[in-house]
C-alpha cells in the first residue's frame, strides 16, 4: 500500500527504511506514481565514502 496516496499497487517502491533499537525494522512503500515525491535512499557505501573523505582519506 502506498504511504502517500493509500493505493494498493503491484509494483511497490521502497521510499524509506525504518530502523528500530529493539526488534526488526520495516520498509515504507509508495506506488510508482508517488515514489518521485520522496528523496532517493542513501547507498550505505556512499555513507562510508563520505566518512572517509571527512577524515582526510582518499575515500576509494
Amino acid at each position: 500500500m502506498c504511504v502517500r496516496c493509500g493505493a494498493i499497487t503491484a509494483d511497490p517502491v521502497v521510499v524509506s527504511e525504518v530502523h528500530q533499537s529493539s526488534g526488526p525494522g520495516f520498509n515504507v512503500y509508495a506506488c510508482p506514481e508517488c515514489a518521485p515525491h520522496y528523496p532517493p535512499l542513501p547507498d550505505v557505501l556512499d555513507l562510508f565514502h563520505d566518512r572517509d573523505t571527512r577524515r582526510g582519506g582518499t575515500g576509494g
